[in-house]
Order: C-alpha cells, then structure tokens, then sequence
C-alpha cells in the first residue's frame, strides 16, 4: 500500500509564501507522475501542477509564475512551493501519485493539507 503524506500547510497572509511536500513511502522513480491538487469549499477538486519522472512539469493557468513544482528523488519527496498567495488560492491540496498502465492506472492519493490565504 502507497502512502502520501503532505505538511507544510498553514495560514498567510496574501502575497506570502508557503512550501508544501509530499513524502512517499516508496521510491517515486516508480511513478509516471506526481502531482498536486487542490479543493476549495463548493468547488471541484482541480489540477494545479504535475511532474514526470522525466522532469517535464505542467501548471494550471491560475498559479503559473507563482507556483513551482520540484522532485527530490534521493527523499522520495516532491514539493510545492507557492509564492504570491492569492485568497483564491485557499484550498485543501492534496497530493497524488499515478502508476500509467494501459488499461486502467494506478492512482493514489494524499490526506491533504489546508492552505488559507488571508487578504
């Protein structure tokens, strides 16, 4: 069983910065993906920013410039680091790991960490 822990969730003000990480329980060489999402009260749960074992990373329109997806390998870590926080940007985020198979991938997900922008 895959586990996914976030922290680095809190309360800023707008304009700040948090840094969000995401520990996996197994090497993340073994995932195609990782990535994060976020919900918001009343909203869909939506992409905010993947990365593939290759390196290649993709942004939702809303956060591109401001936020940054790394992966430490050697940590079995991928982090978020957010920057410009928006009150928008209050949010569960969650992370999530996906293993591409050809008939029906292997997704797992976080517990999720609150972040809450006050403005």
């Amino acid at each position: 069983q895959v586990q996914l822990v976030e922290s680095g969730g809190g309360l800023v003000q707008a304009g700040g910065s948090l840094r969000l990480s995401c520990a996996a329980s197994r090497s993340i060489f073994s995932f195609n993906v990782m990535a994060w999402y976020r919900q918001a009260p009343g909203k869909q749960r939506e992409l905010v920013a993947d990365i593939r074992t290759g390196g290649n990373s993709n942004y939702a329109e809303s956060v591109k410039g401001r936020f940054f997806i790394s992966r430490d390998n050697a940590k079995n870590t991928v982090y978020l680091q957010m920057n410009s926080l928006k009150s928008e940007d209050t949010a569960v985020y969650y992370c999530n790991a996906r293993v591409v198979r050809s008939i029906l991938d292997d997704v797992y997900w976080g517990q999720g960490t609150q972040v809450t922008v006050s403005s």
